[in-house]
């Protein structure tokens, strides 16, 4: 096993090292949810931390790692006699994204059980997690089912698995952290509540901690052992420092007046439910206890509000998380008790390093003014048309032809848009799919392990060979052969593409700002969904993709917000262009389907017989059997009907903006597939 590079040498991240320490120290903070971009020392960080945790005391042989002075009387392994157990270190238990059920819970010997009545039980991740760390790096492309069983487990303190009458239940309790970059999508709000904290992360700005960062990590490439050693000093100290934290926290106070500032703030911030109080009672009183102190101060406090707050005030989807400091400062204020709040100097002087690599319990660091220049320039994704200016804050040349972005209409909720027929995709809540989880519809010989058992399907299997197999006590002689996978249905995750008409005959303001909203309605629908989305825009003389397929919906809502407008209406450019992603997405994930929802009038202009060359491009489309929504956006007294027109050719369906509304399309789904039969 190749060394782990230190927790100590981590340069910067002073948030992060500081959440996961006050989690070694008490478990019951609730875990860290990290979130930020790619390369900032996430995963690093939280594999390090494996290395400060105590060693725990367990049962010898005990696979669900009982506490040998208090073991679970329930254990699959047990009973066990209270006594004298063995040392272990704290187990660091990675969750893969693609991991399956059976490998999360653990797998039932279902022919065993059937023949035998043995509950012969292989346990899971969360057996192994037990009083330990669960870490799942990429935790927002969790697949939902497995989150599901996350939420269940971290909920009970205890996993149970139940196959065709037999039960399995121990108990897992672990440590959940984990990583995530918001640009791949966000996390279900149920699991999201389940972190106690949660820290953005982001490289520093600075060149001297940049170079810093290289010279160490240099350095731990060459020689990881020789590096490790020149920090253990600094690793065991903050190991020590864990172990009196941990002794001292019973004897920490929470005082009414320090219960009352948290009351008063997860109020102020309207989070939901009453898990935040609980969490920053929680996490004040460990960073009391980690700053060497019995009582709790404002400075805590305020320190547990921006780790526990941020992930849990209300907001909408496509909002960042974040604190309004001014207000909680106000609001630490008014509910203040007055007495030592603001960090009194006979308990600042206890504190053993309160400016060191481990953090303290008091104002979060700072590291500078990177706030408004970290370089994410959501709003610079689009590529000015040949010939214009850059957005430099100047008005664009009158002979551009562009207008400025306008902002979106108020959201509203859309009826579902599904695709046709029975995909086999990954999970979601959108078209209909044969899923792992879902209603039972058949049964079939399995492919590779068992994962469903259809019960009667497998007696039915094993019946009429019971005398031939020499059947001669009560349980039924099964074979392998025997054993019939059931088939669910459930529900899939589509790509959504979104194909828009940015020209200037659209370029009306209160009707662009009517189609952005459209837009952003079935957004949100697909946030909700889990769908990946991709959004296409055509102007001027061509088409481009203003987003490539992703699964972060809120960059698709930042992309469409920025959206300006003019020119030229090169609709077979645009189609052509959406086309050709598609094609290229089929070959990354094949099973995934797609809905294409191309937002115009219809208009075609620029280039010989435009009309004639979008119609062309359409149909390329419906010879694919790609299903398709035109969202008619024409408008005025007298219209062509050429958004009808356009649909006939992609073998979808048109509406009109109106029609969007789930209160005005039921038949929506229907006229989609209807469409899609007859042009295929």
């Amino acid at each position: 096993m190749s060394t782990p590079f230190p927790f100590t040498a981590v340069v910067g991240q002073d948030d992060l090292r500081l959440a996961l320490l006050l989690n070694a120290v008490s478990p019951a903070v609730g875990g860290v949810l990290v979130r930020g971009e790619k390369g900032t020392a996430k995963s690093t960080a939280v594999r390090a931390l494996s290395a400060l945790m105590p060693e725990v005391d367990v049962v010898a042989g005990c696979r669900f790692s009982c506490a040998p002075a208090a073991p679970d009387p329930a254990c699959p392994d047990g009973p066990h006699e209270v006594g004298a157990g063995v040392q272990r270190p704290a187990r660091m238990v990675e969750l893969p994204v693609g991991a399956s059920e059976d490998r999360l819970v653990g797998a039932l010997d279902i022919e065993r059980a059937l023949a035998e009545g043995v509950k012969a039980f292989e346990p899971g991740l969360l057996a192994d997690a037990h009083r330990g760390i669960l870490y799942v790096d990429e935790v927002n492309l969790l697949h939902d089912h497995l989150v599901d069983l996350l939420l269940d487990a971290a909920a009970m303190g205890a996993s149970y698995v139940e196959r065709e009458g037999v039960s399995v239940r121990h108990a897992a309790r672990f440590l959940l952290v984990g990583t995530m970059n918001p640009e791949e999508g966000e996390l279900r709000p149920q699991l999201l509540d389940r972190f106690g904290l949660t820290v953005e992360v982001a490289a520093s700005r600075e060149p001297d901690q940049r170079v810093e960062v290289v010279r160490r990590r240099l350095a731990y490439d060459d020689d990881p052992d020789g590096f490790a050693a020149r920090w253990s000093d600094e690793e065991t100290s903050v190991r020590a420092r864990i172990v009196a934290a941990r002794k001292l926290l019973p004897s920490v106070v929470l005082g009414d007046g320090a219960l009352r500032q948290i009351a008063a703030t997860c109020a102020a911030f309207e989070v939901d439910g009453m898990r935040a109080d609980i969490v920053m009672a929680r996490t004040a009183t460990t960073l009391a206890a980690w700053a060497g102190r019995t009582e709790v101060l404002a400075e805590d406090v305020r320190q547990a509000a921006l780790l526990a707050l941020p992930h849990r005030r209300r907001r909408n989807p496509f909002d960042a998380p974040g604190l309004d400091e001014d207000k909680l400062d106000e609001t630490l204020e008014e509910f203040g008790s007055g007495e030592g709040s603001g960090g009194s100097n006979d308990s600042g002087d206890e504190d053993p390093d309160p400016d060191g690599p481990d953090g303290g319990g008091g104002q979060p660091p700072q590291e500078g003014p990177d706030s408004g220049d970290d370089g994410s320039g959501e709003s610079s994704g689009e590529v000015p048309a040949q010939g214009e200016p850059s957005e430099s804050g100047q008005a664009p040349s009158p002979g551009a032809g562009e207008q400025a972005p306008v902002r979106a209409a108020e959201p509203f909720r859309t009826k579902v848009l599904s695709v046709p027929g029975l995909g086999e995709g990954a999970a979601g809540r959108r078209s209909r799919a044969r899923t792992e989880h879902g209603r039972t519809t058949g049964a079939r010989r399995p492919q590779g392990a068992l994962t469903k058992l259809h019960l009667a399907a497998t007696v039915q299997a094993a019946a009429p060979h019971q005398r031939a197999r020499g059947r001669s006590g009560p349980g039924l002689v099964v074979r392998r052969d025997d054993l019939r996978q059931a088939t669910r249905e459930g529900r899939e995750g589509n790509l959504v593409l979104f194909v828009v008409d940015a020209s200037g005959s659209m370029a009306a303001r209160q009707r662009m700002s009517a189609v952005k909203g459209a837009v952003l309605s079935l957004l949100l629908d697909a946030y909700q969904r889990r769908d990946k989305v991709g959004l296409v825009t055509f102007r001027g003389s061509t088409g481009e993709v203003a987003l490539p397929p992703t699964s972060s919906v809120d960059a698709a809502a930042v992309r469409l917000e920025s959206l300006p407008t003019g020119g030229r209406t090169p609709l077979a450019a645009g189609l052509l262009r959406a086309h050709d992603v598609l094609r290229v997405e089929r070959l990354r994930d094949p099973a995934r389907r797609a809905l294409v929802v191309l937002v115009t009038d219809g208009r075609a202009t620029g280039g010989p017989e435009p009309v004639a060359l979008a119609g062309r491009a359409a149909r390329l489309f419906a010879a694919d059997g790609v299903a398709s929504v035109v969202v008619d956006c024409e408008s005025g007294p007298v219209r062509l009907g050429l958004a009808g027109q356009l649909a006939g050719e992609l073998g979808g369906t048109a509406v009109t903006l109106d029609e969007l509304r789930a209160d005005s399309i039921a038949g929506l789904v229907r006229d989609v597939q209807g469409n899609s039969r007859r042009a295929a």
